[in-house]
């Protein structure tokens, strides 16, 4: 990359596929707070989406204290002291890794959206940015001690521990108010509902949007085009902040719905009781981890208590084949999202000039434009959402949906739906 305006060019490209990351968080995870609350009734699907999008606009504006965390803890990027790229690390080769990190983690939450299956996106935005860090520098530049400590342990962890938390807590909720029946204890039960899934939304932009705030200050820091303070470490500009948080929040009401339902109604057939216990006990685990200083992705934590919710309750369904694809799906987030950044950065290189940056942001739009098309077969909507869960998951391939069809479609895998679809 020569020349001023490539750079520029460049540098733009960096922020518009960063605020799309940002985007794609925001659909992605909007079933964790969500999810239960729409499939017990406590707020209608368009609500539900409506609240957790502003509160994830209000949550990104809360704190930026972690927001270059990511480049520093995971890889050998940015010297947090200078507020420059790492020693040896020239900065259109730290522009070009950040671009293609991002691109491995937005292909890799749109495809697990596609599947209907919950996935890290911070995870996603990890692996990606290890692997172009990989093929631009080195194996020498990722910090795999960060990565045990920050991403494996906490992946392994979290989910358990939330599990338990939400097993012992619906056990609690159920045996404490087992002599209470009628409207008042539905009624009750929905409103803490409310309130703890604001909680989760609230902390949910606190951290998450702070990810695309912190990528999108080290591409200004590549570019030259960084604000420091007195001690010369970059500042995440307002402008940055508002747009990420107006991206995350849009993002947010966007639905995601294909994920809200798997969430909702895939894993367990849930009860508001079981939905507080799973919405207090993620609340309470992510809140109180970022109080400590470790940062945990609010899916696992979601989905590890939504889970124990349905272990806790004497007689719920819990499916555990779904229950394995979400786990296998975290299995290899984090190194198929490194495998595309490592390729996107690769062909980067290839092609010269502002050839390569440009080949591949095509390439992501190409490849995000044909799974929406995938999508669409079988859409998952605000009014199909809570409709009865099906068994039958065949691959998305064998999906189809024709007007004249007399029979409902089949469910693209994660996402099944027994009625019609929109």
């Amino acid at each position: 990359m020569h020349g001023v305006n490539t750079e520029l060019i460049v540098l733009a490209l960096v922020i518009v596929t960063a605020l799309g990351f940002d985007f794609t968080n925001g659909f992605h995870d909007t079933g964790n707070a969500m999810a239960t609350s729409i499939a017990t009734g406590a707020l209608k699907p368009k609500v539900a989406v409506g609240l957790s999008a502003v509160l994830n606009l209000v949550g990104a504006f809360l704190s930026t204290e972690v927001a270059l965390s990511v480049a520093t803890k995971i890889v050998k990027i940015y010297d947090g002291k200078t507020g420059q790229a790492a020693q040896g690390v020239q900065p259109s080769v730290l522009l070009t890794i950040v671009f293609a990190g991002l691109i491995g983690a937005i292909l890799w939450n749109v495809l697990t959206w596609l599947l209907g299956l919950p996935s890290s996106s911070s995870h996603a935005l990890f692996g990606g940015l290890i692997g172009a860090t990989i093929a631009g520098l080195g194996v020498s530049k990722v910090l795999w001690s960060g990565v045990l400590k920050s991403v494996v342990i906490p992946a392994v962890v979290s989910p358990i521990v939330a599990a338990v938390v939400a097993a012992t807590g619906t056990w609690l909720v159920y045996k404490i108010t087992s002599r209470v029946t009628g409207s008042a204890r539905e009624r009750g039960f929905r409103i803490g509902q409310i309130g703890s899934a604001s909680l989760v939304s609230l902390a949910h932009g606190t951290g998450d949007a702070q990810k695309t705030m912190g990528v999108i200050t080290l591409a200004l820091v590549a570019a030259n085009h960084a604000t420091t303070d007195a001690q010369g470490s970059p500042v995440v500009p307002l402008w940055v902040e508002a747009a990420c948080a107006i991206a995350i929040a849009l993002g947010t009401y966007s639905g995601g719905w294909r994920v809200i339902r798997t969430l909702g109604k895939g894993l367990v057939e849930i009860e508001s009781p079981q939905g507080m216990s799973a919405e207090a006990s993620a609340a309470a685990i992510i809140l109180s981890s970022s109080y400590g200083g470790m940062a945990l992705s609010t899916t696992h934590v979601a989905t590890g208590s939504i889970l124990g919710t349905g272990i806790g309750k004497k007689g719920a369904e819990v499916r555990w084949n779904v229950a394995g694809r979400m786990a296998a799906a975290w299995l290899v987030t984090l190194p198929a999202a490194a495998v595309v950044g490592w390729t996107c950065f690769q062909i980067a290189r290839l092609v010269p000039g502002l050839g390569g940056p440009l080949t591949i942001f095509v390439l992501l739009l190409g490849a995000c434009f044909w799974m929406w098309l995938r999508a669409r077969k079988h859409n998952i909507s605000p009014d199909n959402v809570n409709a009865e869960w099906a068994d039958e998951t065949p691959p998305a391939a064998t999906t189809t949906a024709t007007e004249t069809s007399p029979a409902p479609p089949r469910a693209t895998v994660g996402v099944g739906v027994k009625g019609s679809a929109e």
